[in-house]
C-alpha cells in the first residue's frame, strides 16, 4: 500500500510556517491598514443628483413657507433689475432728446474791443472761410451787433399817418451771406444778400419773420423799403423758421459792409457753426484757432455737452437713489431665508439624528440644508429678475420709450439670488451639522 504524503506547499512548508510567525508576533498591522482604507472608501456618500433632489423635496415639501420665504429674494432681485433697467431707459431717453440741432451746434463768443482803441480785431470776417475748410463743418457765419444797434427804431414808411404801421423798435445786425444756413432757416420770401451785395456796399435788408410782420411787410416783390437811422433801405427778402438764434425773426440783417457803413458794426462779435453728428468736440476745439490764430484764448466757445457724461450722470443719480432699496430688499430676503431654515431644522431634529446614524456625515447634513436655501435662493432670483424684466419693459411701452435691458443682468440675478440663499444657510447648516445622532434621536421632534 502507497501512503501519498502532504503536499509541502499546502502543510508544513517553510513560508506557512514564517506566515505563522509573523501572526503570532503580531507582524499582521499592514493588512489592518489596508482594511482601514477600504473601509473610508466604502464610507457612504450621497450622489449631487441625490442631493438636488432630497433639497428640492425639503422646498416642495410646505410650498407656502417656501413661496413667503422666496418673497424678499423676488423683491430684493426684481427691484434690483427694475432700478438698473429703468435707469439705462430713462438716460437712455434723456440723451436721445438732446436732438441732432444741439449735438452739432457751436458758437464762438468774440470779445468787443475797448472804445477808441487801436488793436486789431481778433477775428476777421474772413475767417468764417477758414472755419467752414475744417474737418466736419457743414456751415459757418459771422454776426455783429452792438449796444448801439440793440434797440433801434424802424419804420416801413418815412411819413407817419394815421392807420400805417408806426415805427417798431428792433435790433439791427450785419452778417455774413451764410447766416440761413447757419441759423438753419429758410427764405419765406425774397432772397438773402450773397457776395455781390456784399462788396457793393449795397442798402439793402433782410428781415427776420416776425420782424415783417411787425412792419406789415409781408411781399417783398415791389421793393420796400424800412427807414432807421435816418437812412433808407431796401428789403430784399424775409428770413423765417430759425431753428438757431430765434431773437434773429425780430431783427433787420444788413451785408457786412453796409453795416460797417451805414452802422458801425465793424468787428464780429460771434460765429455761429453747424457740425456733423460727432464733431461738435474737435470743432469747438479748433475754430479758435482758425479763426485768431495767436490769440484763441481769448474767444469763448460754446459746444454741446458730452452727451456720454449726461448719460452717465443720470443713470448714475437714478441708480444710487433706488439701489439701496434693493440691497435692503436682499437683506430682509437673506434673514427671511436664515430664519425659515433655521426653523426647518429644528423641525427635522428627528429627520438629521436618524440620518447621522445611518451613516450620513456632518459634510452631508451641511450640504442638505445649504442646497435647501441656495434653491431658495435660486427660485427667489430667478422670479424676480423675470418679473423685474417685465416692469421694465411695460414701463417703456407705457412711456414710448426702447427699453435698455443688460443681457448679463437678467443672468446674473438668479446667480445673485442662488448666492444670498447659500449665506443665508450658512449658519442653520452649520448647527445642524453639529448636532449629535445620540442626542438628535432623543428629541421629541
Amino acid at each position: 500500500m502507497t501512503v501519498r504524503t502532504p503536499d509541502a506547499s499546502v502543510a508544513g512548508s517553510p513560508d506557512t510556517a514564517d506566515s505563522s510567525a509573523r501572526r503570532r508576533h503580531g507582524q499582521g498591522r499592514p493588512r489592518l491598514r489596508r482594511s482601514r482604507r477600504s473601509d473610508r472608501q466604502d464610507r457612504p456618500w450621497m450622489d449631487p443628483r441625490d442631493l438636488w433632489s432630497e433639497s428640492l423635496a425639503g422646498v416642495l415639501a410646505r410650498p407656502v413657507r417656501s413661496m413667503l420665504t422666496t418673497l424678499g429674494t423676488v423683491l430684493g432681485i426684481g427691484t434690483l433689475v427694475i432700478t438698473i433697467g429703468v435707469a439705462a431707459t430713462a438716460a437712455n431717453q434723456i440723451v436721445g432728446r438732446f436732438d441732432a440741432l444741439t449735438a452739432t451746434s457751436v458758437s464762438v463768443v468774440v470779445p468787443t474791443p475797448a472804445p477808441g482803441s487801436l488793436d486789431p480785431a481778433l477775428v476777421r470776417w474772413s475767417g468764417v472761410d477758414a472755419v467752414r475748410r475744417l474737418s466736419g463743418v457743414e456751415s459757418a457765419a459771422a454776426l455783429s451787433d452792438s449796444d448801439d444797434t440793440a434797440n433801434v427804431q424802424v419804420r416801413a414808411n418815412e411819413v407817419v399817418a394815421p392807420g400805417t404801421v408806426s415805427g417798431q423798435t428792433m435790433p439791427v445786425v450785419s452778417a455774413t451771406a451764410n447766416l440761413p444756413a447757419a441759423v438753419r432757416g429758410t427764405m419765406t420770401s425774397g432772397r438773402f444778400f450773397d457776395s455781390g451785395d456784399i462788396k457793393r456796399h449795397a442798402r439793402v435788408a433782410v428781415l427776420g419773420d416776425q420782424a415783417a410782420r411787425l412792419l406789415g411787410i409781408d411781399d417783398v416783390r415791389r421793393a420796400p423799403a424800412v427807414f432807421f437811422k435816418g437812412q433808407s433801405f431796401t428789403v430784399i427778402g424775409v428770413l423765417g423758421g430759425f431753428q438757431r438764434e430765434q431773437r434773429l425773426s425780430i431783427s433787420v440783417m444788413l451785408p457786412p459792409t453796409t453795416g460797417a457803413d451805414r452802422m458801425g458794426l465793424k468787428d464780429v462779435t460771434r460765429v455761429l457753426i453747424n457740425t456733423s453728428l460727432g464733431a461738435a468736440g474737435q470743432v469747438a476745439h479748433q475754430a479758435p484757432i482758425a479763426l485768431s490764430p495767436g490769440h484763441a484764448d481769448s474767444l469763448t466757445v460754446l459746444a454741446p455737452p458730452d452727451l456720454s457724461k449726461a448719460k452717465k450722470g443720470v443713470q448714475g443719480d437714478v441708480n444710487g437713489l433706488f439701489i439701496v432699496l434693493g440691497l435692503v430688499s436682499l437683506i430682509v430676503g437673506a434673514i427671511g431665508i436664515a430664519n425659515v431654515t433655521l426653523v426647518t431644522v429644528m423641525e427635522r431634529v428627528g429627520e438629521i439624528g436618524l440620518r447621522r446614524a445611518l451613516g450620513a456625515s456632518r459634510r452631508q447634513v451641511a450640504g442638505q440644508f445649504l442646497a435647501e436655501s441656495t434653491t431658495i435662493g435660486l427660485l427667489g432670483g430667478i422670479v424676480g429678475a423675470a418679473l423685474g424684466v417685465v416692469v421694465v419693459v411695460s414701463v417703456a411701452a407705457a412711456k414710448q420709450w426702447t427699453p435698455v435691458l443688460d443681457f448679463r443682468l437678467a443672468l446674473g440675478a438668479p446667480v445673485a439670488g442662488a448666492l444670498v440663499g447659500l449665506l443665508a444657510g450658512l449658519y442653520p447648516s452649520l448647527r445642524a451639522a453639529r448636532m449629535e445622532p445620540a442626542d438628535a434621536l432623543r428629541s421629541p421632534s
